[in-house]
């Protein structure tokens, strides 16, 4: 190990996915070693070329090397763009002095990965999704210190470790903080609170059901926030944005900490982040996963569901009938809501930073 600092290299990114528990985990790491040298490793066109150096962590940048999941000229050209991208990579961990790697994922984790290995550096990987993804699966490979968001999670010598998350969220207590962030979205402090995401870039299914679902609602004397995504305004018959009793609309809400705090019920879709902090803070939710992909999203929430800490609906099953016969009735019983509650806490983790903080002074230690 560098006798100067311990020198970190985090690299992961594309989406928020990745970068949330990167940061996290680069947040743990500095809290155990304050002397520790931190460098993320995105791609040029991620969103970590903004989030990283907003949290104040240096950035550096390789290519982007997709690879094709069908015969193509890009197939032909990958080995030479792979070894270009573990050029790069060999470079940055040199350049750094790095004495571990730390991955979460995305087309820059395997030229990384490939570079530590050949370096004798260790490797640490965190995998957020039930079903790993292809440059977790080759680095996991590569090292003996794994760790997993889910317990379902299968990869070689996988420790479930939880997800890792900002602290306003692993710290909360939505019971004292309810009334505040309640005020915060302008919600009633008393009313029961329905509270609707389809995470950062919206989700026009669900918003078309609520929407249509909003008479119910207010009827059954239900508050509504629905936070429709960036430019996903949900529009009346003139053009205009929808109002209606008991319903507020937002694009976008800075923190969900506060969103947890003021909801009785959440519905949203079931991406790898979302299901984790609800069940670390106790929140009952309704899961609507993605109907495209692979089925990840299903397979997250999954554990939840089985404890009966969440339900689920298929995309194609969410509708206005389904609203009224499913979530009116939940909204309406709080017993059933902290009984939910319960259950859902009781699988949450709210330590996955730390011991993945741990992850990594113990590969370094070996």
């Amino acid at each position: 190990m560098n006798s100067e600092s311990l020198s970190v290299v985090l690299a992961g990114g594309g989406t928020a996915g990745h970068i949330s528990p990167l940061l996290a985990i680069a947040d743990a790491v500095r809290e155990a070693r304050p002397d520790v040298r931190l460098l993320a490793v995105g791609t040029p066109s991620g969103l970590e070329t903004r989030l990283v150096p907003a949290a104040g962590v240096e950035l550096a940048t390789i290519s982007r090397v997709p690879f094709p999941r069908k015969p193509s000229m890009d197939l032909v050209r990958l080995p030479g763009r792979l070894a270009g991208a573990v050029r790069q990579a060999g470079k940055i961990l040199d350049d750094a002095h790095a004495d571990v790697l730390v991955g979460v994922g995305g087309y820059v984790c395997t030229p990384m990965y490939l570079a530590a290995w050949r370096r004798k550096i260790p490797i640490v990987i965190h995998e957020a999704n039930t079903r790993p993804g292809l440059a977790n699966r080759v680095g996991a490979r590569l090292s003996g210190h794994v760790g997993v968001a889910f317990a379902a999670t299968r990869l070689r010598g996988a420790r479930h470790v939880g997800m890792p998350m900002r602290k306003a969220i692993s710290g909360l207590d939505r019971a004292a903080a309810r009334s505040a962030a309640r005020e915060s979205l302008g919600l009633a402090p008393e009313k029961p609170t329905f509270i609707v995401t389809g995470g950062s870039s919206g989700a026009q299914s669900i918003n078309r059901t609520i929407a249509s679902s909003l008479g119910d609602l207010a009827r059954a004397g239900v508050q509504t926030l629905h936070i429709t995504g960036a430019g996903k305004t949900v529009l009346d018959a003139d053009g205009k944005p929808l109002t209606a009793e008991g319903y507020r609309q937002v694009e976008y809400v800075d923190g969900m900490e506060t969103v947890y705090a003021a909801a009785d019920l959440l519905l949203g879709r079931a991406g790898a982040a979302t299901v984790c902090e609800v069940a670390a803070v106790g929140v009952p939710a309704v899961f609507v996963p993605l109907p495209i992909g692979n089925g990840e999203q299903a397979l997250n929430a999954a554990g939840l569901v089985a404890a009966e800490g969440a339900l689920i609906v298929e995309d194609s099953s969410f509708t206005p009938e389904w609203v009224a016969s499913q979530i009116i009735p939940l909204l309406a019983d709080p017993s059933r809501l902290a009984r939910m509650a319960g259950k859902s806490e009781a699988l949450g983790i709210r330590n996955a930073d730390r011991l993945m903080a741990g992850l990594v002074l113990e590969a370094v230690q070996q």
